[in-house]
Formats: C-alpha cells, structure tokens, sequence
C-alpha cells in the first residue's frame, strides 16, 4: 500500500518464533524492536510460541526479522523465526495483543534465572521501593519454571496467580519502557508474597526483620531450613564445626560433601579455584553449583568436605539468598532439605513436619512453588561445562537432536539419579533430577512431574521407553502405560545414545559406558562395556571381566567384599598380607565362599565395583555411605604427578576381554613392594586409561571406527576422564563427550528416548547377547 505522504512502498509480514521465548522479556523486546525499526503491527503469546504482524519498508521489515534472533533477550533461545506475506493495511503503531491458547502447545517453558545485576542493585538501594525486598524480578531474572501451571506463559498460569499487582506494580507491567513490562512475576512489598520465621517447633517468630534474625541464628551455629526457588534448603554456617556436625548427625548423612554458597564472586576466589569457564557458569543466570579445587586453607569447616580436594560453590541466586548471605557476611552451607533417600522438600507444610528435629527454624514464604527442583551441578572439564545434576536453570530447556521423533516418546529413565524424559517433533524435554526411586514420596514426585510435562508440552506417548531391568520402579510405571507402545532399551546403549543425542551425532561410535550396574542382555550384571553402537542398535564388543559379587546389593555397600571376589580369585587361599584381609579376618571365609560357589554373587562386569574393590584393597574405603563413595576417594588420592600404568590384559575373544585382575594383581604388588595409596591409586587409573585406548584400538582395526564415545557414572572421575580422552586422542581418535546433560544416570532417559525413535525409523543392528 502506498500514498503521497508515504511514497515508500509498505509490506506486511506474518512471523512466528519458536524457542525459549515465553518469560524472558520477548514482546517487550520486539516492541522495542519494532520502534526502533518503524515498524506497525502487533505481538503476542500462544501456546506454540510468539506470533507477530509487522508491516513497514521491505528494507526494515529485512532488518527487523534478523534481529529478533540476533538481538534475542539474555535468557531467550531462538530456534526458529518463519515468515510469510500478508496484505499490507496501512497501520500505525505497535502494540502487545491478548495471549491465544487452545492450539496444539509448543511453547517452551523458561527455566528459572538467577536474579540479574539491576534487581540485585534495587534491593540494596535505601531509596528503591523494593528496597530488602526478597522477590525483587524483572523480565530478565527471577522464577520461571518452577511456577508455571500451565502454558502460555502468563501470570494466571503461575502461583503469582494468587498475587493481584497493585496499581504501581500494573503500570510498571503495562509500560513498554520498562524493564517489567509483561514481567509475570513482577511484585512488591504491597502486593507480592512475604517471608515468615518459625521457630524449631513450627510457630511464628514475632520478628520485625525476618532475615536478619535468621542471618544471628545461623552466625549462633543454628540450623536453618529456608525456602529457595525449587525447595528447601538446609542452612549452616560453613565455618561453624559444631552446626555442620549437627547439620550432618541429624541428617544422617555421614560423608557426602555439602555445597556452599559464598556472598560474591571474589569470596568463591578464596574458597576454590575457579577458571574461567567455571566462573562464568557460577555467575551466570543458571547459577548451578560448581565443583571446583578447593584452595588450602578455605575457611570452611572439615566437616563440610571431609578429604576431598573439590569444593561444590554456589552463589546467591533469588533476592532472599542475597539478603542473608550479605547479613551473614561468612560462607554457608546450603543443602537439599530432606532427609536422607527423601526428595526435596518443597510444600511448607511438609517441611515443617520433615525437617522437624533438623532445622533449629524455618524461613519461608508464601509463594507456592509448584515444581520440586533440585540445585543443578557441573563440572568443567577442557573449559567446558560437563554436568553432574541437571535441574535448575537448566530444566526444562529441551535438548534439540538429530532425526525427529516419529512418534511422541516418554522414556522412564533408570532407578537412580533418575529423571524422565518426554519427546516430539526433534525436541527432547529432559526433566529436573527426580532422584533414587526407593521411596513412596520420590515415586509420587516422579509421576507428578511426568504428568506436568505431559500437560504443559502437550506430549501424548505413543511409545514409552523403559530399561530392561525388570525390577526398577521405572520400568514398572512404563509397563503401565496401557496407551503406549513399550520399547525396552538396554542400559548401557542408552548411556552412549545420550552422550551422541548430546553431541548431536548419530555414530556408529565406538561406545564406552563404565558405571555400577546396569541390567545386561545376557543376565549379568554389566558396567564395563565396549560396545559398537548408532542410535538404533549396539553390538556388545568388549567388556572388563567378569566377577562375582558377594552378598549381591551388600557388596555395593562394602567394597572389600569385591577386594574379596578378586583376591579369591587371584590367589585362592594363599592371600597376599594386607590390611583388607585383616580388617575383615572374621567375615572374610565366608565372603570368599560366596564368590568361589556363586551363592548369593551375581556376576558384574562393573567398572565401578573394580574400583570398589582397588580402593578397598590401598587401605581407602572399605564401607560407603553414598553412591561410589569409594570410587571418588580413591579419585582424590591420586597422586597427580605419578605417570606409570598398570597393565591390563586384553583377550581377544569373539569379544575383548579387559583383564581387572591383572589391575588388583598389579596393586597389590605395589602395596607389599611398600608403595603408598597416592600412587597406586594413580598408577591404577592411568592402567585402565591404557586398557581402554588399547581395546578401541583393536576395535578400529576390526571396525574402521575412529569416533569413541564415553559415557556412565563412572566417568563423572575426572583423573579417569582425562588420561582416557589423552590417550584416545594421541591414538587418533575423536572423542565424544558429555556437555549437556550428565553422563551418570540423569542422562539415560534422554538416551531412552533417541533410540526409540531410531527404532522407529529404521532397524537396529543385530545385537549379540
């Protein structure tokens, strides 16, 4: 359309972005946008994403489209921007429309964002009407996820539903030049929740200053529980050993290191060493806990990180945490608030009645927060991120693969660390950390969630992915979907598909999986495996060897047992003297017995209990309170300088065979030849890094693979990790390894759900028991 006092010709455009673009300051932004490039039109939300009209000069309307992507807001993931013509109509202005629903959903849900520098500024400023105010957000930072009921994005479908703006908060909202324009959260003192203190019995505390009570507690070596974004967390103060020993007995959690959260970037400085990737994660808007190397002398009590060399640090991420920390002024502790094996609590009443003789008080709010999620953790490993727990902040941002799913996909995932996963179009939406499925609350929690991601991503399973143990609560609840097609997948192909749908391969791949246990096709219990494996199908080409494990599930808990399996082995009656023989001198016949005859001892091809077993035999760990507890502190006795190997040796069978033994054999050697745990925990590490660069070797040869990926709890070892990527690498290989979502068990769902839809597009290579 064209006039004499608009002599440019004018066109209109309809555009419809797809991504992370609800909740994060989008519509505000094209408008924004839009001014800026004289464009008219409108912009709203549906339940697929962002829709617009936008009409102006071709040469703008061109400019306008690029930016949107380029110029995308901080916590925005554009991943697709489509157009198509429209009869221009001559409008003016630009304008933010009403949201649509009733569509077929693909909108994307926002993960929760740590509270952004200009917010943070505002509680701090005297003069600010948010001044200490411990909801403070913007369209840049604050919950996300963790709030949502229900999609499009907007606050009726949140639990800020129960919260009516006041008439300054509603302009602010309805002000394009403002920073909480279509902010869903936005609220203040007058109108948005408030914090409350309880004492240890669940009452009221009539205090004017709820943070600054709680903040004299703690420095008073008091227990707190305070509500965070996604549950509660346990508070101590980190330099305090008294509250962290009591924070320790009255969870009943012996041995397993605490997080602490440090005021600043700087006071994180002086707790680990942090590069420059692993800064960036902590300060950035995910906010995860970062394991790094702990620095001597941090000023933390012993008993946060009993004998471990890493420190997991975080930084404050909501308003609340800032106000306490800064009253605080020293490192505290911050820790999931459940009890031991419970998932995190997240309802107040449930953590009144649950943490009840663990917490000496109770700060909270009365904001709902409607999903449980757990603080997120990661690792860096060569300047990359390399997750532990993917949950806040990182949840439910989908992970976008290669090869679409043909069919809507939930994949169960596995037992522990467990976490689900549902599936369509080439988005797979993994969920937050469920946690070890072994109790009634973890189970209603994981179905809960399944259901919500149904709900809010609109996902109706055609297929449902499960693990082939028959046992695990997982599988049971897939067998019951009634409306889906079940499609068993074996545990350790799923750790290699994760780590392709990760890196955004197909393969095929040489595959290394080393964790625990996962159920073989043969009926023994794998764990070191080398498998030759693409998306839809895997042949077992290798493993460890295979050895018995005395007392089954009790020998995951005493690792000297799997010292036992091995040693009888190895030496029958004759035993070696060392300190593990004679520790368990009483018991050690019996246990011995078990392996020889097979009673009661499954066999396992684990990588994790081999190193059960080396780090039970140099003296390390001969019980555990969590999972791999043994395997990490043999980890930490590594002593970095040392560079000679064990051998291993490699039968060529059908299928390789990694020799373990020679490994025990080899340390126990260098313990009678007087060598200490440093180096022989070293020299074993550096062995079976040989062991595994050796084997992919001969599968080269026999494949023509040059691509190796690794995956599997046993992996989260980062000595392991490096000196096999080293070795692979100087061996001509590419490796392939974890970035996006943990290569432990949180990761195996994703893996479920890639190899059902390979499945479904093609057939899978002939596996071989």
């Amino acid at each position: 359309m064209t006039s004499a006092a608009d002599p440019v010709p004018r066109t209109r455009i309809r555009i419809r972005v797809e991504g992370i673009v609800q909740g994060v300051g989008f519509r505000p932004f094209v408008h924004e946008l839009a001014d800026e490039h004289g464009i008219a039109g409108f912009v709203g939300n549906d339940s697929a994403g962002v829709f617009a009209e936008a009409e102006g000069a071709p040469s703008a309307l061109e400019r306008f489209v690029a930016d949107l992507e380029r110029r995308a807001p901080p916590l925005a993931r554009v991943e697709r921007v489509v157009t198509e013509p429209r009869e221009p109509r001559g409008e003016r202005g630009f304008r933010i429309v009403a949201s649509v629903g009733g569509a077929a959903r693909q909108a994307l849900v926002p993960p929760d964002a740590a509270t952004c520098a200009a917010c943070v500024r505002e509680v701090f400023d005297p003069s600010a009407r948010r001044h200490r105010y411990a909801f403070t957000n913007c369209t840049d930072c604050g919950p996300r996820f963790t709030i949502v009921t229900d999609v499009p994005y907007d606050r009726g479908n949140t639990t800020m539903a129960a919260f009516p703006m006041c008439g300054d908060c509603a302009r602010e909202y309805a002000d394009p030049r403002d920073r909480r324009f279509h902010a869903q959260p936005v609220c203040c003192p007058a109108c948005g929740p408030a914090l409350r203190l309880l004492g240890p019995d669940g009452r009221a505390a009539a205090v004017a200053d709820p943070v600054g009570t709680a903040a004299r507690w703690l420095l008073r070596g008091r227990v707190l529980a305070v509500k965070g974004l996604g549950g509660y967390h346990l508070a101590a103060l980190a330099g305090h050993e008294e509250a962290v020993a009591a924070l320790r007995a009255r969870k009943h959690r012996e041995d397993k290191p605490f997080a602490v959260a440090a005021t600043a970037a700087a006071d994180a400085h002086a707790l680990v060493h942090l590069e420059p990737e692993a800064e960036r994660l902590l300060t950035g808007a995910r906010a995860p806990i970062v394991l790094a190397p702990r620095r001597a002398g941090a000023g933390v009590a012993a008993a946060v990180a009993p004998g471990s060399r890493w420190l997991g640090v975080m930084l404050p991420y909501t308003p609340l945490h800032h106000l306490l920390l800064r009253r605080v002024a020293r490192p505290v502790v911050l820790t999931s608030g459940n009890r031991s094996d419970e998932p995190i609590a997240h309802r107040d009443d449930d953590a009144v009645a649950g943490l009840a003789g663990i917490a000496d008080g109770f700060l909270l709010h009365d904001r709902p927060i409607h999903v449980r999620t757990d603080d997120s953790v990661v690792r860096v490993f060569r300047g990359r991120p390399y997750p532990v727990r993917r949950s806040r902040g990182y949840a439910p941002s989908p992970v976008t693969v290669r090869g679409r799913f043909p069919r809507p996909v939930l994949a169960c995932g596995a037992e522990l660390k467990n976490t689900f996963c549902v599936a369509k179009g080439d988005r797979a939406f993994l969920s937050h950390h469920i946690g070890d499925l072994e109790n009634y609350e973890t189970l209603r929690s994981y179905v809960e969630g399944i259901a919500h991601f149904r709900r809010v991503f609109d996902v109706r399973p055609e297929v449902v992915a499960h693990d082939l143990h028959p046992e695990y609560l997982s599988t049971k609840y897939a067998l019951e979907q009634a409306d889906a097609e079940p499609v068993g997948v074996q545990h350790h192909h799923a750790h290699i598909a994760s780590c392709l749908a990760d890196n955004g391969v197909c393969g095929p791949v040489i595959g290394v999986a080393f964790d625990g246990l996962g159920y073989g096709d043969d009926g023994v219990l794998w764990g070191g495996e080398l498998l030759v494996a693409d998306l839809a199908g895997y042949e077992r080409a290798g493993h460890l060897a295979a050895v018995p494990m005395p007392g089954g599930a009790a020998a995951v808990r005493e690792p000297w047992r799997m010292a036992a399996a091995y040693l009888d082995a190895l030496y029958g009656g004759d035993l070696p003297d060392l300190d593990v023989v004679r520790r368990h001198r009483d018991r050690w016949a019996a246990v011995a017995a078990m392996a020889r005859t097979g009673t009661n001892a499954p066999l396992t091809t684990s990588a994790g209990r081999l190193f059960d077993a080396v780090s039970a035999i140099a003296g390390v760990r001969d019980a555990v309170t969590y999972e791999g507890q043994a395997a990490v502190e043999l980890e930490q006795r590594v002593y970095l300088g040392e560079h000679g190997a064990y051998r291993a040796g490699l039968a060529e069978r059908p299928r390789l065979v990694i020799s373990g033994h020679d490994l025990v054999r080899a340390a126990v050697d260098d313990l009678a030849a007087g060598a200490d745990a440093g180096r022989v925990a070293a020299r074993f590490h550096n062995g079976l890094a040989r062991a595994v660069a050796d084997a992919a070797d001969v599968l080269r040869q026999r494949t023509g693979l040059r691509t190796v990926a690794l995956s599997g709890g046993v992996f989260q070892n980062l000595v392991l990790l490096e000196r096999v990527v080293s070795g692979l690498e100087e061996a001509g290989f590419a490796v392939l390894v974890h970035s996006r979502v943990p290569p432990n068990d949180g990761g195996i769902s994703l893996g479920q759900a890639v190899v059902a839809a390979a499945r479904d597009r093609r057939a899978p290579l002939n596996r071989a028991p």
